[in-house]
């Protein structure tokens, strides 16, 4: 139950910006947020990362259910138990989710993120909860799973070769 809110209230954070970007600037329209470091400029985005895969959206939903259900997988089993690794889980679906939630009603996602301080895409909130959940699964396989969640596999005296 509290991963559920946790889940819908990234969503409703996600979706809550891209109302107020869309209910405020025109496409490719910007406004300041932090100046000479970040500001929101309003785009669609047809496409994934980078605007790779632009048109596919049913593909890019399809895969996106698809990986939402194996992350939601390993919480319902709970092969993912630490606290790290679940939160990386639960910012992974959220962001999907938010993003999810653009392709099937708007058919693009709303990006609104634009960084001045160098060139790169621009993305949005449910992006930055996708890729941190990602770094935190990371971090959370690298250095804990094998400590804190891996569960020995029961012995099996034939492997041995005793009979």
């Amino acid at each position: 139950m509290l991963y559920a809110l946790i889940v819908a209230a990234l969503i409703a954070a996600d979706q809550g910006l891209k109302y107020w970007v869309v209910s405020h600037l025109s496409v490719g329209q910007s406004a300041p947020l932090l100046p000479g470091v970040m500001q929101l400029t309003r785009l669609h985005n047809t496409g994934a990362a980078w605007s790779s895969f632009s048109g596919m959206t049913a593909v890019l939903a399809v895969v996106t259910v698809v990986l939402m259900a194996l992350v939601l997988w390993l919480l319902i089993k709970k092969i993912v138990r630490h606290p790290l690794g679940v939160a990386g889980c639960l910012l992974i679906l959220g962001g999907g989710m938010g993003n999810l939630i653009d392709r099937i009603f708007r058919g693009y996602v709303v990006d609104m993120f634009d960084l001045l301080l160098f060139q790169y895409p621009i993305f949005n909130l449910a992006d930055c909860f996708v890729v941190v959940g990602a770094v935190l699964g990371a971090i959370y396989y690298l250095f804990l799973y094998e400590k804190t969640d891996r569960r020995e596999k029961p012995h099996d005296p034939d492997a041995d070769g005793h009979k």
